[in-house]
């Protein structure tokens, strides 16, 4: 059964944007190191340290399609019409925003509701993950009980105030299990089964 799992960078304190949604802190370790990850598109690569490398290229080699919000979307300017991973993305949205859908694009805007947005995730992704960005998609699908697995990429940063991953949470306490731990440069990677939700 193909698995849901978030996938977020985020402060020690629990924050994955500044309140200007800006994410460069967040983000920084992406280019902190000196071995270069290439995505699909060739003009984006990230410079990482070797585990996180290794992290990354397991990532990539495991995700079928994107699942984010229209928030998330819209500061991507929606990957230019190819999400970095080279999967389709599927976006929940309640309007279709102007110009698209594009039929020389695999980002979906799904604006028949999240499970929609999920299933049609799922039937992209095949036998791999669907993966997902987003602190409002993440939480939605938490309190639905669609959500397999968090996975985030914990930096050693304080940012004292923005955006919270976890905001909001109907259906807490959620349960999840022992984490399994990558120590990168800059940030730790860690790996949580949701157990219930």
């Amino acid at each position: 059964m193909t698995k849901v799992v978030a996938f977020m960078s985020m402060s020690l304190d629990g924050y994955v944007a500044d309140l200007e949604d800006g994410v460069d802190e967040v983000f920084d370790w992406y280019f902190a190191g000196d071995v270069d990850v290439p995505t699909f598109n060739p003009a984006f690569t990230f410079h990482v340290s070797e585990a996180s490398a290794e992290h990354l290229r397991a990532l990539m080699g495991e995700v079928g399609a994107m699942l984010t919000g229209r928030r998330t979307s819209d500061r991507a300017d929606a990957w230019g019409g190819q999400h970095p991973f080279g999967v389709p993305a599927y976006v929940v949205t309640h309007q279709m925003p102007e110009g698209w859908p594009r039929s020389d694009s695999a980002v979906h805007f799904v604006t028949d509701g999240l499970e929609s947005a999920v299933g049609q995730a799922k039937a992209a992704a095949g036998d791999k993950i669907v993966g997902m960005h987003g602190p409002d998609t993440i939480r939605q699908c938490l309190d639905a009980g669609l959500l397999d697995e968090i996975r985030v990429d914990l930096v050693p940063l304080l940012l004292g105030s923005g955006i919270r991953l976890f905001d909001r949470i109907e259906n807490a306490p959620v349960t999840l299990g022992n984490p399994t731990v990558v120590e990168g440069v800059g940030v730790t990677h860690l790996s949580y089964p949701v157990l219930n939700s």
